[in-house]
């Protein structure tokens, strides 16, 4: 047992004001930009995707017990350099709240956290801490981007697998039918779920596992990489199972039972052979309790207070940027060159689009040729109502009727004008199909790539420029090729091209 002098125990009094004064300035961060700290929690609440967001504080602030006499005896100081990591940090949640861009916004979020512990007690703290601090970062729900990329690769594997067992598959997008039934990779199936949990219990094995950088980030890498992989063996093992027990097993409650089995098996089995390499290192317990540093830590309530202010700017910018949206009516381009406005659809198909402050479908034919013409205008990009927004969809997942079975991204000219186009192929079960093209119009132009216009639209908004845009999107049906459908589009974007740049204002 260690005897508490009067030195220790000043000493630890210091920490603890200066730890306390740490967490006031966290909860003051967390007030001022509140929106955004309340949006991680709600996702975590509604997605069990990103269920894991609860423990990683708890998990971080262990951690740093676990080593709290380590951590203890680094000599601490504020550094006003910090203050440069702070500005920039509220000038990306600035820019990410005026595009839309809400996983940045709290993403900024966390690093200020991390930028304050830098502030009031230094970059040798911050750089002892890393792992913990930096583990912070995983509270942040991201990772919707990589379910398409996933999804791909679980039908690509499930169907190259099955097909190796002598199976026949007919396949269109992440859609496929054998003899026994029809199937498809949906968000559920994509395995992000696993990744994440993975990725989250991962890192932290990795952390208390190894002492070597390398073999830490190999395991890293690994928690990616098997997933991913067993993913794909789990869809197939859900296939077969199905297929050869003539569709009466993993088609319900099972299949997700199985699933969430073959992980927790996959997770003891890559653990169990991470042990292999494992690199026992020093006990930090309470035997271990250094000496106090020669500079026992002060709070240091001026930067404390600089900290505050400079974060309370952000928000007060941000209610001086928040004007409403202007109200408009977009107008249909006039019909010529024999085009002709009909009310009559050719199907019940739309875009799913959400949030747009005007709305325009209408319906054109020339001859045989049916062409529907949708744009949705977003007069202010904001949360939930902005032109680039994972929602926007040709289709949901899991409609009703429609299913989308393969898109592209394409460069096409018409006429001189560029276009690129996100090319969609949609169909029914009943063999209604349909090819859509679907292109945004901002800042005068014609363009497609999201996160160039979601950067210019946000740096337009903070420097109080315009930010409004459009998504148009043109559809024609189909029976057999999509070529059919691709020389009505072309006839009709050459011909009526010019009236659509006099839709939106």
């Amino acid at each position: 047992m260690n005897a508490v002098t009067p030195s220790t125990q000043a000493w630890q009094t210091a920490w603890v004001k200066a730890l306390g004064l740490l967490l006031l300035v966290w909860a003051a961060i967390a007030a001022l930009l509140q929106p955004t700290a309340l949006s991680i929690v709600s996702i975590w609440e509604r997605s069990e995707t990103y269920a894991h967001g609860y423990v990683i504080l708890p998990i971080a602030l262990w951690l740093i017990w676990r080593d709290r006499h380590r951590l203890a005896a680094i000599e601490t100081r504020p550094d006003a350099r910090a203050l440069i990591a702070v500005v920039l940090l509220l000038l990306l949640w600035l820019v990410s709240w005026a595009g839309g861009v809400l996983v940045a916004e709290q993403y900024a979020l966390v690093g200020l956290w991390i930028a304050a512990v830098w502030a009031l007690l230094g970059p040798k703290l911050v750089w002892a801490a890393a792992f913990p601090l930096f583990y912070l970062l995983l509270m942040v729900p991201n990772g919707e981007f990589l379910m398409q990329p996933l999804m791909d690769f679980t039908a690509d594997f499930t169907v190259a697998a099955v097909r190796l067992v002598g199976l026949p598959v007919y396949r269109e997008g992440t859609y496929f039918s054998l003899p026994s039934g029809d199937w498809s990779v949906v968000e559920t199936c994509s395995g992000i779920r696993y990744i994440l949990a993975s990725l989250t219990l991962g890192l932290l094995y990795a952390y208390l596992t190894y002492r070597t950088l390398w073999k830490r980030i190999a395991f890293a890498v690994a928690s990616i990489v098997v997933p991913v992989i067993a993913n794909g063996l789990r869809a197939t093992m859900i296939v077969l199972i199905a297929h050869y027990s003539d569709m009466k097993l993993a088609l319900g409650i099972d299949h997700y039972i199985y699933g969430w089995v073959w992980f927790g098996i996959v997770m003891l089995a890559m653990f169990w052979v991470g042990l292999i390499w494992r690199e026992d290192g020093p006990n930090p317990g309470p035997e271990r309790s250094p000496p106090p540093p020669p500079s026992t830590p002060r709070p240091a309530w001026g930067m404390a207070v600089v900290l505050v202010l400079v974060t309370a700017l952000a928000p007060v910018w941000q209610r001086i940027l928040a004007t409403p949206a202007p109200a408009v009516t977009l107008a249909a381009p006039p019909a010529v060159q024999g085009w002709q406005v009909t009310e009559t659809p050719f199907n019940d198909w739309l875009p799913r689009w959400v949030g747009m402050d005007a709305k325009l479908v209408q319906h054109y034919a020339k001859g045989v040729d049916r062409v529907l013409l949708f744009v949705a205008y977003y007069g202010q990009q904001r949360q939930d109502s902005e032109l680039i927004n994972s929602q926007n969809l040709m289709v949901e997942q899991e409609h009703a009727r429609w299913q989308n079975v393969g898109q592209r991204v394409r460069q096409i000219t018409l006429d001189g004008v560029p276009y690129r186009i996100l090319e969609a192929r949609l169909r029914t079960p009943a063999g209604e199909r349909i090819l859509a093209w679907q292109w945004n119009r901002v800042l005068g132009r014609n363009d497609l790539h999201p996160w160039l216009i979601k950067m210019e639209l946000a740096v337009e908004k903070v420097f109080g420029g315009r930010d409004d845009g459009a998504a148009f999107v043109i559809a024609a049906p189909y029976e057999d090729q999509p070529a059919e459908a691709e020389r009505v589009l072309r006839a009709y974007l050459t011909e009526m091209g010019a009236g659509l740049t006099t839709v939106v204002p």
